[in-house]
């Protein structure tokens, strides 16, 4: 399936079906640094990933809240997306770390040392290599 990068929808239900990717920060420092997460992903193309309060992308999140997103299952079709990222809190840390936990049960998002993000991608491109030649597509929300 090839997501449309105009919807956030599709995006979303590509995002999720998948259920990680690769997070890239920045560091204080100025050095890239990037994780594989979890993903979630919300109909309106919102995701959710959990991190332990001691990661080095927290620190990276609080200094600089843009991440760029990576995911890409074994196939041709990848979705590469940027976005403001936040650690959420109160009531918006259980309303997102609830919608974490129905994609990932048992996750860690609301124990204690552990924190939820929430990021809302402003770019999004979908490269699909499956076609010849390859398609790129890329889009704005």
């Amino acid at each position: 399936m090839t997501p449309d990068p105009h919807d956030p929808a599709s995006i979303a239900r590509f995002i999720d079906g998948i259920g990680r990717g690769v997070v890239a920060t920045v560091s204080p420092t100025g050095s890239p640094e990037a994780a594989l997460v979890g993903l979630a992903a919300l109909p309106d193309g919102t995701l959710i990933f959990n991190t332990a309060d001691a990661a080095r992308k927290v620190e990276n999140l609080r200094e600089r809240g843009r991440v760029a997103v990576v995911i890409c299952v074994d196939g041709d079709v990848s979705v590469q997306l940027e976005g403001d990222a936040a650690i959420v809190e109160g009531t918006e840390r259980l309303r997102y770390g609830h919608a974490y936990d129905r994609r990932f049960p048992g996750s860690r998002a609301l124990a204690d040392g552990f924190l939820v993000v929430v990021v809302r991608p402003d770019w999004v491109r979908v490269y699909d290599a499956g076609q010849r030649p390859a398609v790129v597509r890329e889009a704005g929300w």
